[in-house]
């Protein structure tokens, strides 16, 4: 497959749509990043102990996480405008409760079916992309959309930052805006056409592989170790299954594709990487440096800029040195941005934090559209919501990793600038692994 130094226009209507999916996909990463730097101040006003704090991002992952493989096939089977729509309007309610909560439970609670919320619209979204869109005019469009996708993470940090200094609810409200939005937007522009793929729901599938999930994101992200084998059994046992239903809920052969595969290991890694740069840099920031949280947001708001280079600069690299170099570079580039802030001191300013958040945007820019590219060319049709499920499963595993990891080697430092340091270790080797990963990966596409 070729893709042109200039490809086809998208037509209006098809921006329109973009435009929709787009926004869905940068609220749910500004959904998932903007909680790291609202923790301290929900933590003092609800009174959360340290462990009840560590469920409201748990929560969220256990239910993104768990269910994103479930979610994607249910787009394939249920009808891809359907389930987005449905799915839209749950994280609407349950937003809008967990910036009302006055308990740590209800938050929790409300935490949970967002993210469950998430792991049916994101697959769905994607997957509504890359069954509109063909040729040059998909890749255009995932870039787009990748782009868009990876500003809401590096921007996530600074809009937290500015809603917290407003109050933290804020930092739940201003997503339900936004999601409103989006939903009477998407019921005019989603096709209307028939999307649902003919075959059986696999109950038996849905159950082993949606437990398992669940087990081995409660075991990474809270240390559950028996969690662990649980979750191991059920996927041998949902493996099992797969192979003697009719209409498996995840058809094995699509593992054996070698891009598919090495892109999820690749995003898996990548999103440890930054996950785990995220949480050491806001509590560096915040609580050595004494920063509020809007000046932290401030202080890494020029990550953000990928939203400007993803659809601008990056369809024209690929085109130019192909996915492989590209997504490569990007990581390589992540690595760098993390290995800068392994320097860090009780002295630093604002122009120490700079280069490494200017880095991080153009990592992001250079590698969260160009894998799900690779993840998703080459899949039939009826399998996008599948290949984007696997897609998004393996981001959520990176994030439950991510922060797990460096949460680990930071209590193992004499003060905390020393735990810092080490636990900056883990981020820079998951970034260099992606890197390794991503250029044995997709083949070189020539302009």
């Amino acid at each position: 497959m070729t893709t042109t130094a200039t490809p086809a226009r998208l037509s209006g209507r098809e921006w329109g749509l973009l435009l929709v999916l787009c926004g869905a996909i940068f609220l749910e990463g500004v959904d998932v990043s903007m909680m790291g730097v609202a923790l301290p101040s929900i933590q003092a006003e609800l009174g959360l102990s340290a462990g009840a704090l560590q469920w409201v991002v748990s929560a969220y992952v256990l239910g993104y996480g768990g269910f994103m493989l479930l979610g994607g096939r249910a787009a394939d089977l249920l009808g891809r405008r359907r389930v987005f729509l449905f799915w839209l309007a749950v994280f609407v309610v349950f937003s809008g409760l967990g910036g009302l909560a006055q308990d740590g439970w209800v938050l929790i609670t409300a935490r949970f079916v967002t993210g469950l919320s998430a792991a049916f619209l994101t697959p769905t979204g994607l997957s509504i992309i890359t069954t509109t869109f063909d040729g040059p005019r998909r890749d255009q469009a995932l870039l787009v959309y990748g782009g868009v996708g990876a500003a809401g993470f590096t921007l996530g940090m600074v809009i937290g930052g500015l809603l917290t200094a407003i109050g933290w609810r804020w930092v739940f409200f201003a997503p339900v805006v936004l999601a409103l939005v989006l939903l009477v937007a998407a019921a005019k522009t989603l096709p209307r056409s028939s999307d649902r793929v003919r075959g059986r729901f696999d109950l038996a599938g849905a159950v082993t592989v949606t437990g398992g999930m669940v087990l081995l994101v409660l075991a990474v992200a809270e240390g559950v170790w028996p969690a662990l084998a649980g979750g191991l059994a059920l996927l041998a046992v949902f493996v099992v299954v797969e192979r003697r239903t009719p209409d498996p809920l995840v058809r094995l052969g699509i593992l054996r594709r070698g891009t598919l595969l090495r892109a999820n290991a690749s995003a898996l890694l990548l999103a440890t990487s930054f996950f785990g740069f995220q949480l050491v840099a806001v509590l560096y920031l915040q609580q050595v440096l004494g920063w509020s949280a809007l000046e932290t947001g401030l202080a890494l708001l020029l990550s953000g800029i990928d939203a400007v280079l993803a659809p601008t600069l990056t369809p024209r690299l690929v085109a130019r040195f192909g996915l492989r170099r590209v997504t490569t570079t990007g990581l390589l580039l992540a690595a760098a941005s993390f290995a800068l802030f392994l320097r860090l001191d009780h002295g630093w300013t604002y122009w120490q934090v700079l280069p490494s958040a200017l880095l991080l945007g153009f990592a992001f820019a250079l590698a969260y559209g160009p894998l799900t590219i690779i993840a998703t060319s080459g899949v039939a049709d009826a399998e996008q919501g599948l290949a984007g499920g696997l897609l998004n499963t393996s981001f959520q595993f990176g994030a439950a990793l991510g922060v797990a990891g460096v949460t680990a080697l930071a209590a193992l430092g004499d003060t905390p600038l020393d735990g810092y340091r080490l636990a900056l270790l883990f981020p820079v080797a998951a970034a260099l692994l992606a890197a390794l990963t991503a250029s044995r990966g997709a083949r070189r596409r020539s302009a």
